[in-house]
């Protein structure tokens, strides 16, 4: 097992911490920069009441709008990138809240715009679209006439804007209890060493190839989450009511409806989801049952899910063997694409070791004047080396939006934002499965492509099941109790992981640290993102480039139009279920192989 011991963040060579320095050259800059926004904010509502007078003007508007909200966006990375080194840093806390508060400013200050220009009659509103002076706008303006039946007025805008913070308070709180301020009794081992157990390191206990520090990392990890259990209820129960709130004051018909119609996504396409990934749990249950074959245990409990199925292979990498690997991975998009990885090793994009405080797990986030910066907590696995080219597709996916389109198309939706990371992902492992390697290594390497389909197409799919019920209940009027969500979660795992999995009592805590139930129904969007990069990932390994062409124009529309039509210009059609028909027949495939490679090995 890798090196688990957290470090204080200044014991950590430089070379292995991003470079902020090219955003903000200190935090007092960075203070400077946040004073000195009020003077660009406080000239936008002079614009009240004014534009509907001419495209002209409201062109005038949008432009200056999208030079405030750039700041206001590169501040509030800043501002997270730096708690995140430390969630225990009082000031970047203070930064953090600083940014946020600003953000809510200006969004009730900006209430008016939506309503005024919606209050159009249909014939101003196709005169201004087919304006010359706005057709740089025009999908913006035609996205936001789609939402005309859900604006309000202006002063009940004003009022939904400014209870913004409050909102997404839930979700800090959770947030905060969990990274900086929860403490969990450390491991044991047999040989008299003490191991910590923090969210950062985590899923590296559970991963480890000696059965007793998994049930005790888990026993201890799940004993946190259970004495905060009610805690943990109170802040999802108050996130999930947030997203009733809004969208019954919005017209919606649910919560889901809300979330869905932002990215133009019809409900068919969760429900078909859901409804295609039980019609193959069978597979999933014949993986599990596998997974106890060749642990050779007689039960497998959920501490053993993550446990390497070749204990014995030792399989530990240096973070610049890692960047080799990531680079000889996506090879196959070219020689452009791999210039820019390049560039994000060498120019410091990565913040790579795990310390004392840092922000558990990996994400990219960056704005269209930074780099796209990368966070990981690299602990010398192939998991470890998997997660860089991971969150370096995020990364190229915002770099080549950021490069081809103007600031307010670079964003691209959260729909499509887990395509280019699964993309990266699953090249690594086609590229190191077509290897001569040992069929030890391949059932290593089989286990890790299983692993990725049950985290990600399974497990989140789970997750949406999981977040619909909770919102259903809050619609209908009922509440939402430590009991009901801890049955609910523990139903859905004896589901989805069937019969061979045995049902610690643990497990029933577990919704409780899972980020993502605060961003209302994100979670199904790994599921059909996953989906998406097995078709994309396939056809550039089969079809060279003449599938990497539209991939990587794919990856530069940023948000230029809706991403059902991004991934079909790709190759992907999700509004039917094929894809994940497709991907799912791909994990039957590899559960086979797993199964071949195992009797091999036994003979």
């Amino acid at each position: 097992m890798a090196e688990n011991k957290v470090v204080d963040r200044s014991q950590i060579e430089e070379k292995y911490k991003w470079d902020l320095t090219k955003m903000y050259a200190s935090d007092d800059a960075w203070q400077q920069e946040l004073s000195a926004l009020d003077a660009l904010i406080e000239k936008l509502p002079a614009y009240a009441g004014k534009l509907t007078q001419s495209a002209q003007v409201l062109r005038e508007y949008l432009d200056a709008q999208e030079v405030v909200e750039r700041k206001m966006s590169t501040l509030c990375c800043y501002a997270s990138l730096r708690r995140s080194e430390d969630t225990r840093d009082q000031q970047a806390q203070i930064m953090v809240s600083k940014a946020q508060s600003k953000m809510v400013k200006l969004g009730a200050l900006l209430s008016f715009v939506e309503p005024e220009i919606l209050s159009m009659t249909q014939e101003q509103y196709q005169s201004f679209l087919n304006d010359p002076a706005l057709q740089d706008y025009r999908f913006t303006l035609e996205d936001l006439w789609r939402s005309k039946a859900h604006t309000l007025t202006e002063p009940e805008e004003k009022l939904l804007a400014g209870m913004g913070e409050i909102a997404s308070a839930p979700g800090d709180i959770a947030d905060m209890l969990q990274d900086a301020d929860m403490v969990f009794d450390p491991v044991e081992t047999e040989d008299g060493q003490t191991l910590e157990v923090t969210g950062s390191n985590y899923i590296l206990l559970q991963s480890s190839p000696n059965r007793e520090i998994r049930r005790k990392a888990f026993k201890n990890y799940y004993k946190g989450f259970k004495q905060h259990i009610n805690t943990f209820t109170a802040t999802y129960s108050a996130s999930v009511k947030a997203d009733v709130f809004e969208a019954s004051t919005r017209h919606y018909e649910s919560a889901r409806a809300m979330s869905m119609a932002g990215e133009n996504i019809p409900g068919t396409v969760y429900d078909s989801l859901v409804e295609t990934v039980h019609r193959y749990l069978p597979a999933m249950y014949r993986y599990v049952e596998l997974r106890k074959k060749i642990l050779g245990i007689d039960e497998l409990h959920y501490y053993d899910v993550y446990a390497p199925l070749m204990g014995e292979l030792d399989l530990s990498y240096t973070y610049e063997q890692a960047q080799e690997m990531v680079k000889k991975a996506v090879a196959p998009l070219g020689e452009a694409y791999g210039k820019i990885v390049q560039k994000a090793f060498d120019e410091r994009w990565i913040d790579v070791m795990p310390n004392t405080g840092k922000s558990g797990g990996a994400f990219s986030y960056g704005t269209y004047d930074s780099a796209p910066y990368l966070m990981t907590n690299f602990t010398g696995t192939i998991d470890s080396v998997s997660t860089i080219a991971h969150e370096m597709g995020h990364s190229l996916h915002s770099y080549l939006s950021n490069q081809t389109q103007p600031a307010h198309y670079a964003n691209y939706t959260l729909f499509v934002a887990e395509v280019a990371s699964t993309v990266n992902e699953n090249l690594m492992i086609e590229q190191l499965l077509a290897q001569d390697i040992t069929p030890q290594m391949r059932l290593y390497l089989l286990n890790q492509y299983l692993e990725n389909f049950k985290g990600t197409v399974y497990r989140q799919t789970m997750f949406a099941e999981f977040e619909k019920i909770a919102h259903e209940q809050i619609e209908k009027g009922e509440a939402l109790s430590a009991e009901y969500l801890s049955d609910l979660y523990a139903d859905l795992v004896k589901q989805y992981f069937g019969p061979s999995l045995v049902m610690d009592e643990e497990v029933r805590y577990e919704w409780a640290r899972i980020p993502h139930f605060y961003r209302c129904f994100y979670v199904y969007k790994y599921a059909t993102g996953y989906s998406s990069a097995v078709a994309l990932s396939e056809a550039i390994l089969r079809d060279g480039d003449k599938a990497v062409k539209p991939y990587l124009e794919f990856l530069s529309m940023g948000g230029s139009c809706y991403p059902l039509d991004s991934l079909k210009h790709a190759g992907v059609d999700l509004s039917t279920p094929a894809p994940v028909e497709a991907a799912l027949q791909k994990f039957e495939k590899i559960v086979e192989e797993a199964e071949k490679v195992y009797e091999q090995l036994q003979q």
